[in-house]
C-alpha cells in the first residue's frame, strides 16, 4: 500500500507559481487581444450608385393667397406641387417668377401691389405625389400702393419653388 506523502513547503510553493504564471499569461493575452482589437486598422473598397431625382413642378406656376390680403398686409401662400419622387422632397426657397395678375375685383385692378418676397431658409415638406398643396408662410404680400378695385379680386402669382431631399 502506497502512502501518499505530505505536501511539503516546496510542494505549495509550486503551485502557487504555477497559478501565478497562469494568470499573468491570461492577462496579457487578454490585454494584447483588447488592445488589437481598439487599434486595428483596415481598408477596402465598395460599390453603390445613385439614381436622379427627378424635377418638382409647381402647378401651373401660379398660387394662391389663402387669406384674404389687404393693404399693407401678409397672407399664407397656397401652392399646389407635383412631386414625381417615390419620396418626400423640402421646399428651402421660394421666389417670385413674373407679373401678378388679378381676377375679378369691385374695379380696375391695374396696380396690384402683391409680391412674393424672397424666402430662404424655409423648411416645408412637399409629399410624394401630384396635387400636393403646401402653404408658405407670410408667402404673398400687398403693399400700400394697390389700386382700390383690386377688393375681392383673386391673384394668380407665379412663383419659383426651390427643394431639396
Amino acid at each position: 500500500m502506497m502512502r501518499r506523502r505530505p505536501e511539503g513547503k516546496h510542494s505549495m510553493k509550486r503551485r502557487a507559481i504555477l497559478i501565478g504564471a497562469l494568470v499573468a499569461l491570461l492577462l496579457g493575452l487578454s490585454a494584447g487581444s483588447a488592445y488589437g482589437y481598439f487599434r486595428s486598422t483596415g481598408s477596402g473598397s465598395g460599390v453603390a450608385s445613385t439614381g436622379s431625382a427627378n424635377p418638382v413642378t409647381v402647378v401651373a406656376a401660379t398660387g394662391s393667397v389663402t387669406n384674404k390680403l389687404s393693404p399693407g398686409s401678409t397672407g399664407d401662400l397656397r401652392v399646389e406641387l407635383n412631386n414625381p419622387n417615390t419620396y418626400s422632397v423640402t421646399i428651402t426657397g421660394i421666389s417670385p417668377n413674373g407679373p401678378v395678375t388679378p381676377t375679378g375685383g369691385i374695379g380696375s385692378c391695374s396696380t396690384t401691389g402683391v409680391t412674393v418676397p424672397n424666402q430662404t431658409g424655409l423648411s416645408i415638406t412637399v409629399a410624394s405625389g401630384s396635387g400636393v398643396v403646401v402653404t408658405v408662410p407670410n408667402g404673398a404680400q400687398m403693399s400700400t400702393s394697390s389700386d382700390s378695385g383690386c377688393q375681392g379680386a383673386t391673384f394668380q402669382i407665379p412663383v419659383t419653388v426651390t427643394v431639396q431631399r
